[in-house]
């Protein structure tokens, strides 16, 4: 009997030795399936997906590199590399902002031609005395009238002889009014206008006809054609913006920047521009002028309501001023005679002036 239980137990045993056997065996088989199907696992995907996701680090290493070198790096370059005393640091100094409106301009707010520095000569004459070479003045003038000279004309790079009959050379406004209006001098008071459009800084004989190519233009419309000036032309708008506290446009300063990046640190424009005195200038000569064609003689009529008191007062004429002038042994009839024989401007003092023509009574008729 015993033996029989012994033989059953044993029976047992072996039967529940081969079902635990028999699921270690089933569960080794998912453990092998998994480690297989890993093969086939999104893994390697997923891995070249981070590694795509890393793979810009260098480019975006190399892109900021260029940056530093291309347009935001080399904007901070240029103002971080202006040397001190240059055109280029005098810039970065300027505010950039868009251009004001030009309601409310008129050029002759300016009183370009004004005898500001009361040497007693008008502006015009005095830029010619400084700018020509080999001077010729009119007799009886106190050294003022300019008849002939020789201009090396800055903007085109040429010299060539200047008489005045012949009108061929004009002042021009460096920085123009209408440009300097438009960049913060439509808030200047009258004092500060006149100071302005007769500022040596700011002046230059120049050609007629590259004066009125360049109209009221600034560097990003028009530069001189003579490429060797530009670096000095751009360092003067510079001096004469930054005097008078105004303006660039972002076109502008651009432009600026473009012509100084070719200057070698372009020194900031100090020269000094101020007028020669009266009489003075290169190897000057005085003769007399002969009398245009088209004047009218004085006994032929007399001068009328144009030598009105009022426009003399104004510029603080002396009425004994233009009485005198309708005393003088002829003047034009009018301007249109005036332009017709190459005269105008006429000043006091000159052959066929008159009070009539000179409506401002500032001593320059027919501006």
């Amino acid at each position: 009997m015993l033996s029989s239980s012994r033989r059953t137990l044993a029976a047992l045993a072996a039967v529940l030795s081969i079902g635990l056997l028999s699921g270690c065996a089933e569960d080794a088989q998912p453990t092998v399936d998994t480690a297989s199907s890993s093969t086939a696992d999104p893994k390697p995907t997923r891995d070249a997906s981070t590694s795509s996701a890393e793979a810009p680090a260098p480019a975006s290493s190399d892109s900021d590199g260029a940056g530093d070198d291309g347009e935001s790096g080399g904007s901070e370059g240029h103002a971080g590399s202006a040397a001190t005393g240059t055109a280029s640091a005098m810039l970065d100094e300027l505010t950039v902002k868009g251009r004001a409106p030009k309601t409310g301009y008129d050029g002759d707010l300016f009183k370009w031609r004004s005898d500001t520095d009361h040497n007693g000569c008008d502006t015009r004459n005095d830029v010619l005395r400084r700018d020509l070479t080999d001077i010729t003045l009119k007799a009886g003038t106190h050294g003022c009238i300019v008849l002939a000279g020789t201009l090396a004309d800055p903007y085109q790079g040429e010299t060539y002889d200047f008489d005045r009959s012949a009108n061929a050379v004009d002042i021009d406004h460096v920085v123009a009014r209408s440009n300097a209006w438009q960049t913060g001098a439509f808030k200047f008071n009258e004092e500060t206008l006149k100071e302005f459009g007769n500022d040596p800084l700011n002046l230059l004989a120049v050609s007629s006809s590259l004066n009125r190519q360049k109209g009221d233009g600034d560097a990003a419309t028009w530069l001189p054609p003579n490429k060797s000036y530009r670096c000095e032309y751009v360092a003067r708008q510079i001096a004469v913006k930054h005097k008078y506290e105004l303006w660039v446009v972002p076109a502008e300063k651009s432009a600026m920047e473009r012509v100084l990046d070719k200057c070698d640190d372009q020194p900031a424009f100090t020269e000094n521009a101020d007028w020669p005195g009266p009489g003075d200038g290169d190897n000057v000569t005085t003769k007399e002028e002969t009398r245009p064609a088209g004047q009218k003689s004085s006994s032929s009529g007399s001068t009328g309501s144009g030598s009105s008191g009022s426009g003399s007062s104004t510029s603080g004429t002396t009425s004994g001023s233009s009485s005198g002038s309708s005393n003088s042994a002829s003047y034009f009839e009018n301007c249109t005679a005036a332009r017709e024989a190459s005269a105008a401007p006429v000043r006091r003092g000159d052959p066929g002036y008159g009070s009539h023509l000179d409506r401002d009574g500032d001593g320059i008729g027919c501006e």
